[in-house]
């Protein structure tokens, strides 16, 4: 192989090893239509969604997403007719520091918990979406932490509402 052709593999190489190693990045992204006119609309009721195995982590999501819709003053219906739509998706996988030392004594690197969580808002009859929270998180792993860590993770995907006044 000629220096050139060594060169372009070693560059590719190089550019598939960054990509391949970049930590993923966790937070919220939130993303607003623009065009919506979020004034208008007073109530809301849940459509299903992916919801948590865990049936008491799932209504403490709702119950985090209940109270910061009714922060934005929204009020919550049963069911339909209502101004918006509202529901969540989650999934749980496990990240890989690739990264880090591998872990005394083996092979392995260090692993952790990350958990999903999405809340759409959209319109009941077109379905369209206008708003949408993504949450990326490193999951804690004593259990009784996990609802506070919702909580806080909920609390950041409304901040950026757009009825949203500043909080007290």
């Amino acid at each position: 192989m000629g220096g050139i052709g060594l060169a372009v593999v070693l560059a590719l190489v190089g550019v598939l090893h960054t990509h391949i190693t970049v930590m993923p990045k966790y937070g919220v992204k939130v993303t607003v239509d623009k065009r919506a006119d979020f004034s208008r609309h007073k109530t809301y009721c849940w459509s299903p969604g992916w919801k948590v195995f865990d049936r008491a982590i799932d209504e403490g999501i709702v119950a985090a997403v209940d109270r910061e819709l009714a922060a934005v003053g929204l009020a919550k219906r049963d069911r339909e007719p209502a101004d918006l739509i509202v529901t969540y998706a989650s999934l749980r996988r496990t990240d890989v520091d690739l990264r880090a030392k591998k872990l005394p004594g083996s092979l392995v690197y260090p692993e952790y918990p990350v958990g999903t969580l999405i809340v759409l808002v959209r319109e009941p009859v077109t379905l369209r979406e206008l708003y949408r929270a993504r949450a990326d998180i490193k999951l804690e792993t004593d259990p009784s932490k996990l609802q506070g860590q919702f909580d806080d993770v909920v609390a950041q995907m409304f901040e950026r509402y757009p009825t949203r006044k500043t909080r007290q």
